[in-house]
């Protein structure tokens, strides 16, 4: 069975750092990505009832807490 991606709303700040894809409704893959630090809030998104995804989490030490 394929694991639920976590679908993260617009305007909620982002739990990691990195490249967030966006997904359509049901999860569909738009084509389209956001880079976001941690904590930032993710931007509005093209279309209504899309959200987020993370796609690739940051490779740096940024934002981990030392």
């Amino acid at each position: 069975m394929a694991h639920k991606r976590q679908m993260i709303k617009p305007g909620t700040p982002a739990p990691n750092s990195g490249l967030y894809d966006i997904v359509g409704p049901r999860g569909g893959d738009t084509g389209k990505q956001v880079t976001n630090p941690e904590g930032h809030r993710l931007p509005p998104t093209p279309k209504p009832g899309q959200a987020y995804v993370l796609a690739a989490p940051a490779k740096n030490e940024a934002g981990r807490g030392k």
